[in-house]
């Protein structure tokens, strides 16, 4: 038997890390940034301690371009490095000195935010750079070191006469890396992925405008100052107490995060939970449209106050992923990259605490102000509606919010649904029918039958709500959704036996015949129904099934294969009792009844909203020449 130890090339292991481990070379910005955040959170939480003695001050990260000379300098004021520090965490590729940190700290230093994890993130600076220096002073009484590597296995390491603490990191831009030598690109940076970092950042300078000294003429301008531009916001609003917030401070954090964005939120969840993990953050919902999938990746995912993505399908469970924010976890597995989402149990757990969040957050706007969760349906009614489809625990909850508006205005949750409007719609097999519109104008006439009877149409219009119907028929007891232009409203909701029909078979047979003959189209299926003479004696409605299953393919499955595609089928329903049906049979004239046919049938086109063209035109002519 032989045994070994596996040898890895650190000629093979440079070329992967520079061109496959960091897919996306601007992300070297990003990590030598957080490199020098850690820096400086460890001399801080060092002096917390006790553990060393120096003059902290008030320490910052500066990022400096010098075009000329085609450099790019990232430069800190934290716990700096001896030179036996710099062999031992930039020399041995992937040894973690934060990780190191953690673990001789694990108690003291638990909160104290740590970013930096695999100990490679230094390494993409080969990425953009032909040659990298290191100059840095540990706050030990010790001689500054400088080292410098060309990118390949060998490098330099010397003394340096550096004074002040800390470390300067000097990348010497490759050419085919010189945009990141141009300052619009690194402050596109700086605010993509640093935005909140916990140590200030400075990049250039800008103009702040001083008060007029006393008794300055007015017309005289006011004094002006060059000073450091601070280019992030160290204590962005997640990071405190929901107590220290007003209102008004989660507006302004949402412009922060939104800038372009003009609507107000209309209301704030802020996460904070420390067991069993740690994960704070603050999602907003704001005023969405009709198209799910503009609204997505807009949650904003961090580490540590450090920027990781905006794809946080996973972590954010996906009904929510129309809503906007931040979300920040220590406990989150990424990739060693860190720019994206490993799945394990923490995540679901994460997205578990999320949801049930959410979910009580909605309960408790719904019970504390009944008439403003109502005005804000209509704007989170998707969300909620998702949510209720794709998640059974968030569907439990949401049976004591979730709203069921009427085309009067009225709001109803399931339980009043059951209390005011089952015992009058249930039909003679038990079934509670609810009968919904889902546009009140076009569907007008049809809401009037209804309402004659005495019914209560619920207007349910959003572009997934087919899919929730389907749900709510299979997991309540005998529920039946039907639009209130699917049939004749007695067949809607049926209280007694078939209404006897005054024309015989034959009747009803030649009189369908002749119909079918006018109307010479696949799209109408004639059906000869006998209801009261009193509704309407045409009558155009869908199939409930056939359109529903149509809609739901159309807006993401629950549908035969290939219905989305298929055109639009209707029925045109004649009621045989009705006192024209009796008059059309009884016409003189063959060119007289098809003439009534024609215009009867026209109307009900008309009141359905599918006399269109020529058609239309021809309608207006016939009915001039029937009033003459």
């Amino acid at each position: 038997m032989t045994q070994g130890k596996i040898n890895v090339s650190v000629e093979n292991i440079f070329p992967l890390i520079k061109k496959f481990l960091y897919s996306d070379h601007e992300i070297f910005l990003r990590e030598l940034v957080s490199n020098a955040t850690d820096a400086t959170i460890k001399l801080k939480h060092l002096t917390s301690i006790g553990e060393i003695k120096v003059d902290l001050g008030d320490p910052k990260i500066e990022i400096k371009i010098d075009k000329k000379k085609k450099r790019l300098h990232i430069i800190d004021q934290g716990l700096g490095m001896t030179q036996e520090e710099v062999q031992k965490y930039i020399n041995e590729v992937a040894f973690s000195g934060a990780e190191e940190f953690m673990n001789t700290y694990k108690d003291s230093a638990k909160d104290a935010g740590i970013i930096g994890h695999f100990g490679l993130g230094f390494y993409s600076a080969f990425m953009v750079a032909e040659k990298v220096e290191i100059i840095t002073k540990s706050y030990k009484e010790e001689p500054a070191a400088h080292w410098t590597c060309d990118g390949s296995p060998e490098f330099t390491l010397t003394s340096n006469d550096k004074k002040e603490r800390g470390t300067e990191i000097i990348l010497h831009i490759a050419k085919d890396s010189t945009e990141f030598l141009e300052e619009s690109r690194i402050r596109e940076l700086l605010t993509k992925y640093n935005k909140f970092m916990p140590v200030p950042i400075i990049f250039g300078t800008k103009t702040e405008t001083l008060p007029k000294p006393e008794g300055a003429d007015e017309k005289d301008p006011a004094p002006t100052i060059e000073v450091p531009n601070v280019i992030n916001n160290p204590h962005p609003a997640w990071t405190k107490q929901p107590a220290e917030l007003k209102e008004e401070d989660y507006k302004a954090f949402y412009r922060e995060l939104y800038p372009m964005q003009f609507e107000e939120p209309l209301f704030h969840i802020h996460l904070n939970v420390d067991y069993p993990f740690n994960l704070t953050g603050i999602l907003f919902f704001p005023k969405l449209k009709g198209d799910l999938n503009l609204q997505k990746d807009k949650i904003q995912l961090y580490q540590n106050q450090v920027y990781v993505t905006d794809h946080v399908e996973g972590i954010v469970p996906e009904f929510l992923t129309m809503l906007r924010g931040v979300i920040d976890s220590p406990d989150i597995p990424l990739n060693v990259s860190r720019s994206y989402l490993q799945a394990d149990g923490a995540v679901k757990k994460i997205s578990s605490y999320i949801t049930k969040k959410v979910a009580d957050k909605l309960s408790s706007l719904f019970k504390n102000d009944r008439a403003d969760f109502e005005s804000k349906w209509n704007d989170i009614k998707i969300v909620v509606e998702y949510g209720m489809l794709s998640e059974e625990k968030f569907m439990e909850k949401a049976d004591g919010f979730a709203l069921y508006p009427t085309i009067d205005g009225q709001f109803y949750t399931w339980t009043e649904l059951e209390e005011k409007i089952k015992p009058n719609q249930t039909d003679k097999d038990g079934t509670f029918v609810l009968l919904y519109a889902s546009d009140q104008d076009a569907q007008h006439s049809y809401i009037q039958a209804a309402k004659e009877k005495g019914y209560e149409v619920l207007l349910l219009d959003s572009p997934i709500v087919a899919h929730l119907m389907q749900k709510l028929e299979t997991t309540k007891e005998k529920v039946h959704f039907a639009r209130i232009d699917t049939d004749p409203i007695d067949k809607l909701i049926k209280k007694t036996d078939d209404t006897i029909s005054k024309l015989s078979d034959e009747q009803k047979d030649t009189l369908k015949s002749k119909i079918e003959a006018v109307v010479a189209s696949k799209e109408y299926a004639v059906q000869m129904e006998a209801m009261d003479s009193s509704a309407a004696p045409f009558m155009i409605t869908e199939p409930e099934f056939m359109r529903r299953m149509k809609e739901m393919q159309q807006t993401g499955g629950g549908g035969m294969f290939g219905l989305g595609n298929m055109p639009d089928m209707y029925q045109l329903v004649v009621n045989t009792n009705h006192p024209l049906i009796t008059e059309i049979l009884e016409a003189k004239t063959d060119k007289k009844q098809e003439k009534l046919i024609a215009q009867s049938v026209d109307l009900a086109k008309l009141s359905k909203g599918l006399l269109k063209g020529a058609a239309l035109t021809d309608f207006i002519q016939r009915s001039y020449s029937l009033i003459k």
